[in-house]
């Protein structure tokens, strides 16, 4: 199957309708897309667009009032942390543990559930190359086309490679996906353990499964659910905690900040059929759960509010309009298109 672009960093000078990150004296981030003649202004003078066009990707730009400014193009990490978003998004800390803990390879064969705001896919779309196949699911409309809107903006188009499905995963997948045609599933979802089932059928023996949760309940939850299927190796939980440190000769520290819990993942591989696990040296707990256990630490019940239909109405029509200028500037050479700009 041949595929669209997986996203590829441009090379080469700026151009007409490309993105660029500028930073500036005071370490501020700004994205803006490239017209010519344009500008962009700030409370402390005016950056001509015409200043950046021509110029190599790393250069310093001068503005109005001779501030200088460090002019980029946004990586994917950049992207995905300030585009149009209806779904809390597996940050890249996390998207990068699931391409390495997963072993997203070129031409894998994935299946993703549930789509979310797209984050997650674009990675997995990098991974598996212009060979691979990615399906993704979601449950609901407004997240699927979201979705599609963003990937579409970063790559420029919607890779022939990749289908985004609507409905619940485990009906629909039986009928998208043929048994033990899968080589990895990715499930970043509320109750990930209602298919396990259903995605050891679609995976090849030795194929893997990684599931994204954020609770400890959860974990437990989808944990006791894959042993219970006989079909997996047992799982190996984790979570992943990033903190900078700050370096200036020899002032040396961590940074005050860093990037804690966002989530965990689960990762277990698929056994043959007829495969018995032989058993493990150590005792297992004896473990019930019951719907309210869950109950107690959806998003809801711990203070994460959800999204209002209203405001995913408004994110999805934010991330069309984007990927149509996008879509628009492909099509016409020199004509500058893309998302408003955005500070972050």
């Amino acid at each position: 199957m041949s595929a669209a672009p997986t996203g590829a960093p441009l090379r080469g000078p700026f151009r007409s309708g490309d993105r660029v990150q500028l930073t500036g004296p005071k370490g501020k981030l700004v994205t803006v897309s490239l017209l010519p003649g344009g500008e962009y202004h700030t409370h402390r003078g005016v950056l001509r667009h015409d200043d950046v066009i021509g110029r190599d990707d790393g250069s310093i730009i001068t503005a109005t009032t001779g501030d200088e400014y460090l002019a980029l193009r946004p990586l994917l990490n950049d992207y995905v942390m300030s585009m149009p978003r209806g779904a809390a998004i597996v940050y890249p800390k996390d998207a990068a543990q699931i391409v390495a803990f997963a072993d997203i390879f070129p031409g894998a064969r994935v299946v993703e559930a549930g789509v979310g705001s797209g984050a997650l896919s674009l990675f997995l779309l990098r991974a598996i190359g212009t060979e691979g196949v990615l399906q993704s699911f979601e449950r609901r409309d407004e997240f699927a086309d979201i979705a599609r809107s963003n990937v579409a903006t970063f790559l420029g188009t919607v890779p022939e490679n990749w289908t985004v499905t609507v409905g619940d995963l485990t009906e629909t997948l039986p009928t998208e996906a043929e048994d033990g045609s899968v080589d990895r599933v990715v499930l970043d979802m509320l109750a990930p353990w209602e298919c396990v089932d259903v995605a050891a059928d679609a995976l090849v023996p030795g194929g893997l499964i990684v599931c994204y949760v954020a609770t400890a309940t959860q974990l437990s939850r989808v944990c006791e659910a894959i042993r219970d299927t006989g079909r997996y190796t047992d799982p190996d939980p984790s979570e992943t905690l990033v903190r900078g440190w700050h370096v200036e000769g020899l002032a040396v520290r961590p940074d005050h900040r860093m990037v804690g819990h966002t989530g965990f993942l689960v990762t277990a591989r698929r056994l043959a059929d007829g495969a018995v696990l032989p058993n493990l040296k150590r005792r297992r707990a004896k473990t019930e759960f019951a719907d309210e256990d869950v109950e107690l630490w959806t998003p809801g019940a711990v203070g994460d509010r959800s999204t209002s239909d209203t405001k995913l109405r408004k994110v999805a029509r934010q991330a069309a309009a984007q990927a149509r200028r996008v879509a628009d500037a492909e099509a016409v050479p020199g004509v500058s298109s893309d998302a408003p700009d955005s500070e972050h």
